[in-house]
């Protein structure tokens, strides 16, 4: 349903450094990356994702009002435990270790982390083990 998801970021630098630290834990790269200079503007951006196909987005600007829920799939639980712990290294807050939440389905493993922003992002896997 969705093609792609942006944020606006309170501190592009900070919040880019932070995403390219996290998302290779699921698997994903920065494939894509706009400058103030294509955009003309103040706009910077960086989009992530797979086979150079950006799904989700961060870019300048005041930082996205409220907090904000993106929960990226991974492959498997590893993945998971490899986002939190790459996450909690970038400086990310917790917001709920990696483990299941039978409460959403039995096989429902994830981690929560609070980005630079305040941000709920999460990391989570629907395969059984």
């Amino acid at each position: 349903m969705l093609d792609h998801v942006g944020l606006s970021v309170s501190d592009y630098a900070r919040s880019k450094a932070f995403y390219d630290a996290v998302v290779p834990s699921i698997g994903a790269d920065c494939v894509m990356a706009v400058t103030a200079e294509e955009t003309g503007g103040a706009y910077e951006g960086s989009g992530y994702g797979f086979a150079g196909k950006p799904s989700f987005w961060i870019g300048s600007g005041d930082r996205s009002r409220g907090q904000v829920h993106i929960a990226f799939t991974a492959p498997d639980r590893a993945a998971v435990d490899a986002f939190y712990a790459a996450a909690m290294a970038a400086g990310a807050k917790d917001n709920g270790g990696p483990g299941l939440r039978p409460h959403y389905h039995p096989n429902y493993y994830a981690a929560f982390v609070l980005d630079p922003d305040g941000h709920n992002i999460e990391a989570v896997c629907h395969a059984p083990e």
